[in-house]
């Protein structure tokens, strides 16, 4: 009876750690996707900022020959 009980809790506890370890699995593939989406927003400013800067540029070019 003992061992019955022993084998029902251990088969409990490890399935509460799979279902942990597939939480943390899924979380840390969220913040994967974030962190991708963040990089990627991060690069599309960068562009925005480069061009913006590089429009300047070529204003104060143009001001500097007339």
């Amino acid at each position: 009876m003992k061992r019955l009980l022993v084998i029902a809790m251990s088969a409990a506890l490890a399935g509460c750690g799979v279902e942990t370890a597939a939480t943390a699995a899924s979380a840390a593939s969220i913040k994967k996707q974030e962190m991708e989406q963040a990089q990627k927003t991060m690069q599309q400013a960068h562009g925005k900022i480069d061009g913006a800067m590089q429009g300047l540029q070529q204003r104060s070019d143009s001001m500097e020959k007339q």
